[in-house]
C-alpha cells in the first residue's frame, strides 16, 4: 500500500502534465487589443466663418453730398442743396416689384409732409443708357411724386453700405446724420417706419 500511493501521485502528476500538450493547444498569450478606429480627416463639414457685418452708415460722407445727380426728367442737382432739411432718400428701379408697391404708402407720406422741412428723393441705381425708356414709364404708371434720380454705382453702393437688395430708405437729420436705413418692403409698416424715422429727424 505504501508502495502504491507513490505511484499514484506520479500517474497524476504525468497526466497532468500531458492534457495540455495533446489535443487542443491552450493559447495563454494575450492578444494586442485592436487599434482604434482613426476618425477620418474631415469627420463634419467646415463650418464657414460668417462675414463681418459691415459698418453702419452714420453720416452722408461729402463726396456724396456733393455728387452731381443726374435727374430723370434732365435736370441735375445735388444732396447738398437741401442743406438743413430731412432727407428722405429711397432707392428703387423699375423691374423691382417691392418698389412699385411701396411707392403709394410713400406718397402718402409725402404728402403729409408738403411745405415742411423734408426733402423725398428717388434715386434709381438702373443704368440710364439702357432704363430710360423702363424709368420713365414706371414714374408714370406709378405717379412717383418724389425728387427722381440716378444713382451712379459709387453713390448706390455707398448709400447701400453693403446690403445690395432693393427697395432700401434712408433718412438723414437735418446735419447729415443717419437717423435710419431699411431694406425691403413689408405691407403697411414702411410708411409707419418713415413717419416715425421724419419725426426723430427734424429739430
Amino acid at each position: 500500500m505504501k508502495r502504491l500511493l507513490p505511484l499514484l501521485l506520479l500517474l497524476a502528476t504525468c497526466a497532468g502534465y500531458a492534457v495540455p500538450q495533446s489535443g487542443r493547444r491552450i493559447n495563454t498569450t494575450r492578444t494586442a487589443p485592436a487599434a482604434p478606429l482613426q476618425p477620418p480627416l474631415s469627420p463634419e463639414p467646415e463650418i464657414s466663418q460668417p462675414k463681418p457685418a459691415a459698418s453702419v452708415l452714420t453720416f452722408l460722407p461729402d463726396k456724396l453730398l456733393d455728387r452731381k445727380i443726374r435727374a430723370v426728367e434732365g435736370s441735375s442737382f445735388h444732396l447738398a442743396d437741401f442743406h438743413g432739411k430731412v432727407l428722405v432718400i429711397n432707392l428703387w428701379a423699375s423691374w423691382c416689384g417691392p418698389c412699385r408697391r411701396e411707392i403709394p404708402e410713400y406718397e402718402s407720406v409725402r404728402k403729409e409732409y408738403e411745405g415742411r422741412d423734408v426733402e423725398f428723393i428717388g434715386l434709381t441705381t438702373e443704368d440710364p443708357a439702357d432704363a430710360a425708356e423702363n424709368v420713365n414709364q414706371f414714374v408714370r404708371q406709378t405717379r412717383f411724386g418724389f425728387r427722381l434720380g440716378w444713382a451712379d454705382r459709387d453713390m448706390a453702393l455707398t448709400l447701400m453700405n453693403g446690403r445690395r437688395s432693393i427697395p432700401q430708405t434712408l433718412v438723414i437729420d437735418t446735419g447729415g446724420g443717419v437717423v435710419g436705413h431699411w431694406v425691403g418692403y413689408a405691407r403697411g409698416q414702411n410708411a409707419v417706419r418713415l413717419r416715425e424715422a421724419i419725426k426723430s429727424a427734424l429739430p
